[in-house]
């Protein structure tokens, strides 16, 4: 089997994670500058099997779509006419910076490691696939 990828798309820092083979288990990747997005997912998938791509899909408190949605939208029309043979899917992402958090409180992390945001893209992407497979 191949793996599924999932990002937390910010304007200045991606969250990625990704699965194992077997599509049981979701681990974080790693964080990368948004403008560097592109050219790190043309690496991965060049070495690596990728079956799915999820994508969160970010909003405000009344449901409407956040104000980084219009930069998704411009990042998936990129990614499908370069990997056009890859399916992307959505995810809701709200809360999951929250989630993410909480979670380096209970890992036991200091004040100082959960000040690290990329750690917290990086968290919040793992969530975001974690949804995707539960709800797979």
């Amino acid at each position: 089997m191949a793996r599924i990828l999932a990002i937390d798309y910010g304007t200045k820092r991606t969250g990625v994670a990704v699965t194992d083979e077997l599509q049981l288990i979701a681990s974080g990747l790693t964080t990368v500058d948004t403008h560097k997005l592109m050219p790190f997912l043309k690496e991965y998938i060049s070495n690596e099997s990728v079956e799915t791509v999820v994508i969160g899909e970010p909003t405000q408190k009344d449901g409407s779509a956040s104000d980084v949605e219009g930069n998704i939208q411009n990042f998936i029309k990129g990614f499908e006419v370069i990997f056009p043979k890859i399916p992307l899917k959505r995810v809701n992402e709200r809360y999951t910076s929250k989630m993410a958090f909480q979670t380096m409180i209970d890992s036991g992390l200091t004040k100082k490691q959960r000040k690290n945001k990329a750690l917290v893209d990086e968290i919040s992407a793992t969530i975001i696939l974690q949804e995707y497979l539960y709800n797979k």
